[in-house]
């Protein structure tokens, strides 16, 4: 299926990256610059909506999105899937996707003996929580990650997986074209082994995803847990607790010139991050910091939240209503070249620092200059401050990522000023700094809106304007609650979709974490008006469709995905806590919820 394209739209402009910025968008001269050069190869991932599938559609592999179709090819040809999972955002997929599957050598081999199929994780969790490395491969070798590269016989059994492979064999670790090789040659003279090692890995994903408990037992009520870690760590969780939130406020994860958190830090001191910034992560990260405001009473937790849900509402934000997913880690640096790099939006040289910030400051010691305190206070240094061992291909060498290493009374005192001065010259500085970020080339931004994050995000807006009485945060959250209704509820259906996109196409079918998620949230919406007509009477349309579909007959739990609506050869109960609560945590919050506003009316 992959053929040569005939048509002028790259790759980049499918995907959604800025190649440039706009300001650069001529040439020098005032002449426009040239064409785009039409792509070599298109498959059928170009017909795709999801920016993760889009990003492939011009890979030398014979793609297919997850479906019938590719199911039926595998049987009708006997051939083994190669089924490959990621998102949007992810570096590691990037480096796969450039490295591996743009290899023209690779991609003949995928496409001439394996039926290959491209997933995104956040449009069918349901597919990679059941071939997922971190349960499957995790009971042989204890891995995971994304990408997730997993190999399934015809009928969907997985025997064989892992995460990202390079092209070629590197050091200790295999690369992709051997280990196809092997595969094959193993489908073809030891394909009892295969399907044998096939049945060991069901079993091992049957014992994950099953809920059991001993004859007679029954687990303690929520209460008594709560009571028994109170009494056993007592005030030392809560200062623990507070404690990380403060470090992850002052380090490298959390953006200090444009707001928001990166994603996870790579270090023990919360320095460098992986730079991709997911919406979850706002949404659960906003309520922990009002939260951590609420018991300690420290402006500096409030500050942190409303410096989240600022971030959300300029960057995250679609006029709809709806929130984004994602914005990427990598990004075309600023002085250019022929690919992106890690962090490129986010960091600074030392000399970049000193030119934009370079007055000096009256008063201050040793004629200072504004500079000389944000980077002192900023930690960043002429040779750069990322260590190597923390830039593994080399693209944060000389550069900076801004971490807090001191007080503003500590800087304050180093420099002469007041407290209250450093506090103004720290904010003007970080302004500047942003002015100068907001002309880079950008990340690419994943514009798909999914229901369980908007309801996620929507309950951070809500909780922290009650308790803030901020009525702006609370017309974004009720904005937020019009978007899932208007967009993602399909009335007739009595259920919740799963996504959509810009525009009016509607997408995959809600899973069971869509439909909890995104339910329980407009319950705690603080306004009598719209708690009846946004909360209750759709959590109870939601919870009836989510129970009626999604049950598990044998255990007390909820399936990830309705059955009827997945072709999987066991059905997973999701009962782990990932990145987001688990689903079957988010519906009993909802009856809670809908049972509470229910009484109170």
């Amino acid at each position: 299926h992959t053929t040569t394209n005939t048509t002028s739209t790259s790759r980049t402009q499918r995907d959604g990256t800025e190649p440039c910025s706009r300001s650069n968008s001529r040439m020098a001269s005032g002449t426009p610059p040239p064409p785009p050069t039409p792509p070599k190869h298109t498959n059928r991932l170009y017909e795709e909506k999801s920016p993760y599938l889009l990003q492939h559609a011009h890979n030398p592999v014979d793609w297919y999105a997850w479906g019938q179709e590719a199911f039926d090819r595998a049987k009708q040809e006997d051939k083994p899937i190669f089924l490959s999972v990621g998102y949007s955002t992810c570096h590691w997929c990037h480096v796969m996707e450039r490295k591996s599957f743009e290899d023209e050598e690779i991609g003949r081999l995928l496409s001439e003996n394996f039926v290959c199929i491209k997933v995104d994780r956040e449009e069918r969790p349901d597919v990679e929580g059941l071939h997922d490395v971190r349960t499957g491969e995790d009971a042989t070798s204890g891995g995971g990650g994304w990408p997730m590269s997993v190999w399934l016989t015809p009928d969907l059994r997985p025997f064989i997986g892992g995460t990202y492979f390079p092209p070629r064999d590197a050091g200790r670790r295999p690369g992709l074209k051997t280990v196809l090789t092997r595969i094959m040659e193993q489908w073809q003279t030891n394909r009892t082994t295969l399907e044998s090692s096939g049945e060991c890995v069901m079993e091992a994903l049957r014992k994950v995803t099953a809920i059991a408990a001993a004859p007679g037992e029954a687990p303690p009520l929520a209460p008594d847990v709560a009571n028994r870690c109170f009494q056993q760590l007592g005030a030392e969780a809560l200062q623990m607790t507070l404690h990380t939130l403060r470090m992850m406020a002052l380090g490298g994860i959390h953006d200090h010139v444009a707001q928001g958190f990166h994603r996870y830090s790579t270090d023990a001191s919360w320095h460098v991050p992986h730079f991709e910034k997911m919406l979850y992560d706002p949404a659960q990260l906003a309520v922990a910091y009002f939260t951590a405001f609420q018991v300690s009473g420290e402006q500096f937790f409030a500050d942190v939240a409303r410096d989240i849900l600022v971030y959300v509402s300029r960057d995250l934000s679609d006029k709809s209503g709806g929130f984004y997913s994602a914005e990427d880690a990598d990004s075309v640096p600023s002085g250019g070249g022929p690919e992106k790099r890690e962090g490129a939006f986010c960091v600074w040289t030392a000399s970049e620092l000193r030119e934009l910030l370079g007055e000096v400051l009256p008063g201050a010691t040793g004629r200072a200059s504004l500079a000389d305190v944000a980077m002192r206070h900023y930690g960043v240094r002429e040779q750069g401050n990322v260590e190597p061992e923390q830039d593994p291909h080399g693209e944060l060498q000389g550069q900076n990522v801004l971490i807090v290493r001191y007080s503003v009374e500590l800087t304050a005192a180093r420099f002469g000023l007041s407290v209250a001065t450093v506090t103004e010259l720290l904010a003007s500085a970080r302004a500047k700094m942003a002015a100068v970020r907001s002309t880079r080339p950008r990340p690419h931004l994943d514009t798909k809106m999914l229901a369980s994050w908007n309801g996620l995000m929507l309950s951070g807006f809500a909780c922290v304007g009650a308790a803030l009485g901020d009525e702006a945060l609370l017309q974004r959250a009720e904005r937020a609650a019009r978007f899932l209704k208007e967009h993602l509820w399909d009335a007739e259906g009595q259920t919740m979709l799963r996504s959509c996109y810009r525009g009016d196409q509607m997408e995959v079918e809600s899973t069971g974490a869509c439909c909890s998620q995104s339910t329980r949230c407009p319950t705690l919406l603080p306004r009598p008006a719209l708690r009846p007509s946004y909360g209750v009477k759709a959590a109870n349309q939601q919870e009836n469709k989510t129970g009626r579909e999604s049950q598990n007959p044998n255990d007390e739990g909820c399936y990830l995905m309705p059955t009827q609506h997945t072709k999987h050869t066991i059905h997973n109960t999701n009962t782990h806590t990932h990145t987001v609560p688990v689903s079957c945590s988010f519906i009993l919050v909802t009856l809670r919820c809908v049972v509470c506003v229910e009484d109170a009316h």
